[in-house]
């Protein structure tokens, strides 16, 4: 809590408006925001949200007793598509669905068309036309993995929450076929394929000057969770990157840079824009870092340069293997009206054009090279003081069981369990403190805030992504695994010369005879999709291992071909020797593709029974 009397008296919220400059809701009084709380209505769930806690008390957690929540054969997975859905997409997730319906077998479901989302639909309809009732999920019903394939206009986020308390359950939603399809091939290939990410976990928290809420985030959540999980999973190793050091750059490197982690949690400002911003649709939910000097030291619209956005990803990124947690208003998403102003800031009016998906995590899952797995963010705002009761002290202990869940192997849906059961718990208790308020019952206003924010914090949180997906990690003791490849090698010899006057070959350094060595990695194997060819320059035959790569070329099956340059090969300066080894490299990779068709051509027929 605020050390001195005037900050005590005084509550503080994430979230900033880019536009203004401004707090998205200013620092206000615990009998202030109490005030508020009094007028609110109880959840329209609330029998259910107490049979899931009192379910949870009996160790539940959300699937019926006997299934395995590690084991899709045991939970089932199912993808929702609204009923008007555009059939290309389902197209474009082929791959994921087949994968999907290989490993769940029987209780694996597409729900679309007449069976897909209905406009009336809300949960307990959806459920009860599939056969499903509350309790505990049956995937023998309806399977407790469950994917929504569409945008929150076409699906309610509403449906997401109410259908969350009793399955894990994601969303995606993408501006264009072609990243439906990226992610799908990103998950199949993390699953599929024996490539390991190294065990590490990163903690990314802002502590901007003069701002409490990001100072809190911080002092509070950051800091300790690094330092207790630290000690209780030795076998992973953890970084905390906190006030000065998070930086956007530094955020970059952790986004598909030199230090991206296998899993990522930041805390910090969302940023909030205004419905008629243009900014609001492309930015809103993006990640303020520390480069902002705070309320004090600036006043005005908030630039780009302070924040990290779903546009700051290039075509290169390569995310991976990633699963990140977003504590920041808006991370995951932001609905038409404001849900948290029934009574309390402010007429509960339209604070967008329509339900969107945050594209920061949107587009961190449709990267052509390769996406993050999963993102858990918040729908609407974050709200700081749920780790930090007054007068109850720190309580982070459901972040960190949900990170141990995830650290532990469990698939994405099933770790954000323990946020799921708070939010029933809290609610549970904070409908009965309402109802006895409402006879007459003195309540501490800023217990009755504490409750209140932690309550609607747990509620926010939502996956965005495949629920099914889990990290996927090297065990403890084993070897990190590059993705497979066969290997076919060539060698031929390269007479240079010194070219123009004053002109040095590169590589060669004058000495005569050089040797290129090329080395074509086509993918022999029919699951293997890519052919990689790379072009070394060394002073003779037996330097090849100290020789220095000078062209790289990546060639998809899809027919994406990209090539890397050294830059002394673009420079025009150089001799005419690096345009010879450049056309070397162009005939390898014309070469490797022709060998790639030919062998396909041969299994063609092998699997044909033809000569």
């Amino acid at each position: 809590m605020p050390e001195n009397e005037t900050e005590q008296e005084l509550l503080f919220f994430n979230g900033i408006n880019g536009d203004s400059g401004s707090y998205d809701i200013p620092p206000m009084s615990g009998e202030e925001l109490a005030s508020f709380i009094k007028g609110e209505s109880p959840p329209e769930n609330l029998n259910e949200l107490r049979f899931r806690h009192d379910q949870a008390t009996k160790s539940s957690f959300g699937v019926a007793e006997g299934v395995d929540s590690k084991r899709l054969a045991s939970a089932g997975w199912g993808i929702i598509f609204a009923t008007d859905a555009d059939p290309a997409v389902k197209e474009a997730l082929g791959d994921l669905l087949k994968h999907r319906e290989g490993q769940a077998e029987d209780l694996f479901k597409v729900y679309e068309g007449a069976d897909g989302f209905r406009p009336e639909d809300d949960k307990s309809k959806f459920l009860a036309r599939h056969g499903a009732g509350p309790g505990p999920a049956d995937p023998q019903k309806v399977p407790y993995y469950l994917l929504i394939a569409g945008s929150p206009e076409q699906i309610p986020y509403r449906f997401q929450t109410q259908l969350d308390v009793q399955y894990a359950t994601g969303r995606i939603h993408f501006e264009t076929v072609e990243e439906y399809a990226h992610y799908a091939r990103s998950v199949v290939e993390a699953e599929s394929k024996p490539l390991r990410v190294p065990r590490q976990a990163t903690f990314f928290g802002v502590a901007n000057a003069n701002d409490r809420a990001t100072q809190l985030s911080a002092e509070q959540l950051i800091e300790p969770m690094a330092t207790s999980l630290g000690s209780e999973v030795p076998d992973w190793n953890f970084e905390s990157i906190t006030g000065d050091e998070a930086t956007k750059v530094q955020l970059a490197r952790l986004l598909g840079g030199d230090q991206t982690p296998a899993l990522l949690f930041s805390a910090s400002h969302g940023m909030s824009f205004p419905m008629n911003s243009k900014r609001q649709l492309p930015h809103q939910g993006a990640l303020l870092c520390q480069d902002w000097p705070g309320p004090q030291k600036w006043t005005g619209e908030i630039p780009q340069k302070f924040y990290f956005a779903g546009d700051d990803l290039d075509e290169q990124t390569d995310l991976k293997g990633l699963i990140a947690f977003f504590f920041a208003c808006y991370g995951a998403g932001t609905p038409a009206f404001d849900e948290f102003a029934k009574q309390a800031f402010k007429d509960r009016s339209a604070i967008a054009p329509r339900a969107f998906l945050a594209q920061l995590p949107a587009k961190m899952l449709g990267r052509p090279k390769g996406g993050a797995l999963a993102i858990i963010g918040h729908v609407e705002r974050a709200w700081g003081y749920s780790f930090l009761w007054p007068k109850a002290g720190r309580q982070t202990e459901v972040f960190e069981s949900t990170l141990k869940r995830l650290m532990s192997g469990y698939p994405v849906g099933a770790a954000v369990e323990y946020l799921n059961e708070r939010y029933a718990e809290l609610s549970t208790v904070l409908s009965d403190q309402l109802e006895e308020v409402e006879f007459g019952k003195l309540v501490d206003p800023y217990a009755l805030a504490g409750l209140w924010t932690a309550n609607n914090d747990a509620r926010g949180y939502a996956i965005i992504g495949d629920p099914a997906v889990r990290l996927p990690v090297a065990q403890e003791g084993q070897d990190m695994e590059e993705e497979p490849t066969v290997t076919v090698t060539t060698t031929s010899s390269l007479e240079t010369t010194t070219g123009d006057e004053g002109a040095v070959p590169f590589e060669a350094e004058n000495k005569g005879e050089a040797a290129v060595w090329s080395a074509i990695q086509p993918v022999a194997e029919a699951e293997l999709k890519r052919i990689t060819v790379v072009t070394f320059v060394a002073a003779d035959m037996q330097a090849v291992d100290e020789g220095k790569p000078v062209a790289i070329s990546e060639l998809d099956l899809d027919g994406d071909l990209e090539t890397i340059l050294a830059e002394e090969i673009l420079n025009q300066e150089t001799s005419s020797s690096d345009q010879d080894v450049l056309t070397m490299h162009q005939a390898m990779v014309r070469e490797a593709i022709q060998a790639r068709l030919a062998y396909l051509e041969l299994l063609a027929k092998e699997e044909n029974g033809l000569e």
